[in-house]
């Protein structure tokens, strides 16, 4: 089912599957209980840390990193998708590699958009996995999966920026290791103002310890904390920051946020599957091994129908992320793949929400206590479908760009009809356009 790779990527494949098989699946239980020996849930246990070292002696490490020729992974999208299926399958594995977000995305940001000196101050020391960050976007004040709505502002004072604003869902902001957040805002300023709302915002660079930077407290999702990374809601408070933190140009935010985006979906979506198998594994042994009215309930037709569509859904989003990943690869990157990316942000966790509630459903009430994955899995796969922007946006997504391909060069009284009612297309120069 996978795509031909590269030798350079075939050993990395083995590598990390023997990694992740022998290594990182057995720490699982280390890391719970390591954790539950701290005084805090906001420290982290040791057996990351020796996982890490594993991981850079066998060389799975950064492997996402496409910007940076000294740090260049040699993979392409294709190839790390696959790789990312891998890391999905253990809760430990993307740290282990230093492929978890959000620093991936970060990480991509400052290679790609970050002069020397930000490279240097922070992308050097989280490529190396030596502290960790955070990305601030969404607002609790509005609604952010329309991200023109993002309130916060940068004032600008001098050679300074002052930062006021409210963000939540700030992951990794509780990880007592991250010690700078990405900030998206708007400067306040009659030039921002009278910009193109796709233009009016900013990303800025703040360190955690700057005064005004507050953590107000952990958001739980399901009940479930994620600790010792968590997400936080955060208050940015008169917080002042060179202007030289600001990324690439004002008004440029909008550019860089969906150039960190396209490369997480594809990053989310594979990691989503890899969990998924991992799943639907658990619910075919436990299909085979529990009696109900007199055989195995796996020989039950409707349990038999339902791990069938568990298989079909997993192999269509599997084969829908790969050419989402080619489109990139052939494409010049994220935004010659816009639909595509935005289809499998849809189909990806949807599939695999129904694979964890199939799963669920047949190991009964052992499925929703703490003594398997499948509660926690079902947190992860249900609010995926609304991090990095809710179904609804990635479909109205999808839709436009059908009726875009419908619309190109259209002429009559449908066309005509359709411009003059202040729709979403506007007719320039003969062409249509979103």
């Amino acid at each position: 089912m996978y795509p031909q790779l590269s030798p350079h990527a075939k050993t990395l494949y083995a590598k990390l599957t023997a990694f992740v098989d022998e290594e990182c699946l057995p720490a699982e239980v280390v890391y719970e209980r390591q954790h539950a020996e701290l005084s805090s849930r906001w420290m982290i246990p040791e057996i990351i840390e020796t996982l890490k070292g594993k991981a850079r002696k066998l060389g799975l490490w950064n492997l996402f990193m496409m910007e940076r020729d000294v740090y260049h992974s040699g993979l392409n999208m294709v190839e790390y998708a696959v790789l990312s299926e891998v890391m999905g399958r253990s809760f430990l594995a993307p740290e282990a590699c230093n492929c978890n977000a959000p620093d991936t995305g970060n990480m991509e940001v400052l290679a790609k958009y970050g002069n020397a000196r930000q490279q240097a101050q922070w992308l050097n020391p989280l490529m190396e996995g030596s502290i960790r960050s955070t990305f601030l976007m969404t607002e609790p004040g509005v609604a952010s999966s329309d991200a023109t709505n993002i309130a916060t502002s940068f004032r600008r004072e001098g050679d300074e920026y002052v930062v006021n604003g409210r963000k939540w869902w700030s992951s990794g902001a509780m990880d007592p290791r991250c010690q700078v957040a990405l900030v998206l805002g708007k400067v306040d300023s009659p030039v921002t103002a009278a910009a193109p709302r796709h233009r009016q915002h900013s990303i800025l660079i703040v360190p955690m310890a700057t005064p005004g930077v507050k953590v107000l407290r952990a958001l739980s999702v399901f009940g479930f904390d994620d600790a010792p990374h968590g997400h936080a809601e955060v208050e940015l408070a008169e917080v002042r920051v060179p202007v030289s933190n600001l990324i690439l140009g004002e008004g440029d935010g909008f550019k860089i946020a969906q150039g960190r985006l396209g490369p997480g979906r594809i990053h989310h979506c594979m990691r989503a599957i890899g969990l998924s198998e991992r799943v639907l594994a658990l619910a075919t042994m436990r299909a085979l091994t529990r009696r109900a009215f007199g055989k195995e309930i796996a020989r039950q037709g409707a349990v038999q129908r339902d791990l069938a569509q568990c298989r079909i859904s997993v192999d269509q989003a599997r084969l829908l992320v790969l050419h989402a990943a080619w489109r990139m690869d052939t494409n010049k990157g994220a935004k010659g793949a816009q639909q595509e990316i935005a289809m499998i942000k849809v189909v990806a966790p949807s599939a695999g929400q129904q694979v964890v509630d199939t799963a669920i459903q047949i190991h009964g009430g052992m499925g929703v206590c703490q003594d398997t994955i499948l509660a926690r899995a079902f947190a992860y796969m249900r609010s995926l479908r609304i991090a990095d922007g809710p179904d609804d946006v990635h479909m109205r997504t999808v839709a436009r760009y059908e009726l875009k391909k419908a619309m190109e060069g259209a002429t009559g009284p449908a066309a005509d009809a359709w411009y003059r009612s202040g729709g979403e297309f506007a007719k320039e120069n003969g062409q249509s356009r979103l």
